[in-house]
């Protein structure tokens, strides 16, 4: 019988060759891992030149260190040295396999031999083990040696070997043989030789030139560039000429084999003897920074000053910084300003630079709050200085301008803050700030809007007048200043809990700004406030009038209706008249404003009339703009049919006109409304518009128009602040973003990409109608909504009844009629049918897949 292992060992060869070459790696690595470190580490330090800028007997002494060093490493790897056999290879190769096979294919039949049975088991059992052998793979060496160099030596000279070569050179190795015996005369019989290196200055960020590889005459190199040139030969075979370095006084020999110097001006280089060169140098000098004003300075609404300016550098720009001082010169020296102020230091802050990016050139803003210093509002000078990496400076011309800090607005907080600027001016003034606070004081009722304010005023005059007494030091102006400003503060924002007093306080503030002049920042500041605090205010009033206050709530005969569109308006046409400079037309505006906030009354709606609460008509609003975005879905769907399949929308008329129809859901193709409602209807929309209307032109366009109309709702949504209240909001803000998806997609004609959002868009406006539905159950503590009743009253295209507050479910019947479950079935086979031809655009086949996935 035929040997199994004969053939598999043949097949092992080249595994078998592999592992040995895998042990033979393994163990010269673990013998001669110590020469080979030492070997690289010494080459690493003539490659770098480290002999150059050591004594010679130094540089031999290591040699000779080095030579035995490697000498004895040589010796202990030899002992330790063992050149891998074939069985060794074989032993390993077969340790890697499960079972070891290949010492099963040599082994032979101890007992049962002459057996036939015992036989025949031997022989399979030797195929089996052949076949597991046949799938050998050479085995991988263990090339670790971490237990012999537990301090990773080698790899610290590994590392040093691929620096010198990345950064050194190897010609640099022979310039030992140069520093022994005869080397001088080698090298001289050789010829002199020259190296050459110009280094830039680190900060421009260029690289290091070497002068060997430069044969053109002429040389630009940026002004301070340091040239370091290195003689090797027989000193005095070359020398060296240049004028660059602007030298003086006592200079190295000219043949001195190390020279180092700094470019500082243009001229001539020159290496003279055999193989030497010259160059014409020209340097490239170093431009101070610049520095510019890019804008005048300007006060934001809180009162931080916004500077704008540009700077610059060739190089980049390192710091910079802003120096504001007192403009004495341009001060109204007059009231509290007579005396002369008391020595101030001028006020330096830091210029802000690019964190990343270029600094050559550059734009940005120094933003600071200086409305506590005592120079705000005071004419200053502005000094703007940059300092590059070089040591130079560049300056802007100063600025002369007021600086800029926060205006109040309230007259009694204006006194406040005059006088507190009077007491930092010079603490001379204390006597004439107390005067003047007691007399604007004199009559409280007229002046203070709470009494806690004045509290604070008589409290912050009593301890002036007694610390005044004894002299006024500057620790305590310090504080009588922090008070007075806190009290400024307090005056100007107040601490209104009152919603209606709140409100008088921010139309004062607005009109006090519109008769001082205030910037577009301030404008909007308190057109802010003054939104804030109406809205407030008209919560309030609608709370009253949900709680029934007997004051007559219901509107009487004659009495003029607004929403709270037309307030939003009217305060829109306020800011935009201010921004116009038209502050005449504006004071007009709001002072009608004033009016009409005065002797607004809200209506409570009563069984069988048609006034609604807050929450209710926020409802009926998302309820409409649901329908609305139904209807666009239903237009998108349509258009992505024609335009794979002019012919779908003609055969499936009658489909589309079961789902547009009579609903008012969206607009029929031509872009006509399709709400089903009569010319003469009344308007249905919760603002009081008509149906369709700022929806017409393109689907994106109506899109765009529906996310602005979402986006006003979120803002009149009731039940801020609670559980339910801001979980509609979430809702509404995911569903602003899908209508937003949409539009994108609408305008890049990806239709699918569209109904995807949109539908996401539905499933959130219903969310949110059920959070706020919740929200106005906690509200009104269980009490019913008219909302039911309007829902009731429609059906969607299957027959079913929309569910109270938004939600999809309903406890009717989905289907009406006789066989609800055969209409059920056959609606769906209508939707296999079309998902599975194959004529209808891949699209919509799509679309109705995830439709049968859905349901």
């Amino acid at each position: 019988m035929a040997d199994p292992s004969a053939p598999v060992l043949r097949k092992l060869r080249w595994p078998l060759l592999l592992t040995r070459a895998g042990l033979l790696a393994e163990r010269v690595l673990r013998a001669f891992w110590p020469l080979i470190s030492v070997l690289l580490a010494g080459l690493a330090l003539a490659m770098l030149g480290v002999q150059d800028h050591a004594p010679v007997e130094l540089v031999w002494g290591g040699g000779v260190l080095l030579a035995l060093a490697l000498l004895g490493f040589l010796g202990l790897g030899l002992r330790r040295f063992r050149w891998p056999r074939r069985s060794e290879a074989l032993a390993r190769l077969d340790a890697s396999l499960p079972g070891r096979p290949i010492q099963a294919l040599l082994d032979a039949q101890a007992i049962g031999a002459g057996d036939v049975g015992s036989a025949a088991v031997w022989q399979a059992h030797q195929m089996r083990m052949a076949a597991r052998a046949g799938t050998a793979r050479a085995a991988p060496p263990d090339l670790r040696i971490a237990r012999l160099d537990p301090f990773a030596l080698r790899y610290v000279a590994l590392l040093a070997f691929l620096v010198a070569l990345i950064f050194g050179s190897v010609s640099r190795i022979g310039s030992i043989a140069e520093m022994g015996p005869g080397g001088g005369a080698a090298a001289l019989a050789g010829g002199p030789a020259w190296e050459g290196w110009v280094e830039p200055p680190r900060y421009t960020g260029r690289p290091a030139l070497y002068l060997n590889d430069i044969d053109a005459p002429g040389l630009d190199v940026p002004v301070g560039s340091r040239i370091t040139l290195r003689f090797y030969g027989e000193i005095g075979a070359l020398t060296l000429s240049e004028t660059v370095s602007g030298r003086t006084g006592e200079l190295p020999p000219a043949s001195d084999p190390a020279q180092d110097f700094t470019v500082a001006q243009s001229g001539a280089l020159r290496i003279e003897g055999p193989g030497g060169r010259s160059w014409t140098v020209t340097v490239q000098p170093d431009a101070p920074p610049r520095v510019a004003l890019a804008g005048p300075a300007e006060a934001e609404a809180m009162g931080q000053m916004a500077l704008p300016f540009a700077a610059g550098d060739d190089y980049g720009v390192v710091a910079g910084s802003a120096v504001i001082a007192l403009d004495l010169g341009a001060v109204d020296r007059r009231h509290g300003l007579r005396v002369d102020p008391e020595p101030r230091e001028p006020v330096t802050v830091a210029l802000p630079m690019p964190i990343a990016g270029d600094r050559s050139d550059f734009t940005e803003t120094l933003i600071e709050d200086f409305s506590q210093h005592p120079w705000a509002n005071l004419p200053v000078t502005v000094r703007l200085s940059v300092e590059d990496a070089a040591e130079q400076s560049g300056a802007a011309e100063p600025l002369f301008a007021p600086l800029p800090g926060r205006r109040f607005f309230d007259p009694m907080a204006a006194a406040v803050i005059e006088q507190r600027r009077d007491l930092l001016w010079s603490r001379q003034n204390a006597p004439r700030v107390a005067q003047i606070l007691r007399a604007v004081s004199h009559r409280p009722d007229e002046v203070f809007r709470s009494e806690t304010a004045y509290l604070r005023l008589r409290v912050i005059l009593r301890r002036l007048e007694r610390l005044s007494e004894h002299g006024l030091s500057s620790e305590h102006q310090a504080e009588i200043a922090e008070a007075l400003w806190d009290l400024a503060v307090l005056l100007e924002e107040g601490d209104l809990g009152d919603a209606l007093e709140r409100l008088r306080r921010a139309q004062d503030r607005l009109s006090e700004a519109m008769k001082n002049g205030a910037s577009d920042q301030e404008i909007a500041e308190l057109m802010q406030e003054l939104r804030d605090a109406t809205d407030n205010y008209l919560r309030q009033l609608s709370r009253l009038a949900e709680q029934g206050d007997p004051e007559g709530m219901q509107p009487s005969e004659g009495d003029m209706q607004m929403t709270q569109d037309d307030l939003q308006r009217m305060m829109d046409r306020i800011q935009e008249l201010m921004e116009q400079g038209r502050m005449a037309e504006a004071q007009q505006a709001l002072e009608e404003l004033q009016r009409l906030m005065e002797n607004m009354r809200v209506t409570q709606g009563q069984p069988g009339q048609g006034g609604q609460s807050e929450g209710q008509q926020a409802m009926e609003g998302l309820a409409e703009t649901l329908r609305e975005q139904q209807g666009l879905s239903d237009q998108a769907f349509r258009d992505l049919q024609e335009q794979f399949d002019p012919g779908a929308q003609a055969g499936d008329s009658q489909q589309n006109e079961g789902r547009n129809g009579g609903q008012g859901r969206g607009q029929s193709h031509e872009g006509q409304a399709g709400r089903g409602q009569g010319a003469g209807d009344p308007p249905s929309g919760a603002d009081g518009r008509e149906p369709g209307e700022g929806l017409e032109g393109s689907l994106a366009d109506r899109q765009q128009a529906l996310r602005e109309e979402l986006g006003r709702q979120q803002g009149r949504l009731p039940g801020a602040g609670t559980p339910e209240g801001d979980a509609a909001r979430d809702a509404l803000d995911r569903a602003g973003r899908a209508m937003d998806g949409a539009e994108d997609a609408l305008r890049q004609d990806d239709y699918a990409e569209a109904i995807d959002q949109q539908s996401e868009a539905m499933e959130a406006l219903r969310e949110g109608m059920r959070a706020l539905g919740e929200a106005m159950q906690e509200t009104q503590q269980g009490q019913g909504t008219s909302d039911g009743d309007a829902q009731a009253q429609t059906r969607d295209p299957l027959g079913r009844r929309p569910g109270t507050n938004g939600s999809i479910g309903t406890d009717d019947q989905l289907l009406q009629g006789e066989d609800v479950y055969r209409r059920a079935r056959e609606l769906l086979d209508e939707i296999r049918r079309r998902s599975g031809d194959g004529a209808r655009p891949e699209l919509e086949r799509d679309y109705l897949q995830r439709l049968l996935d859905r349901f």
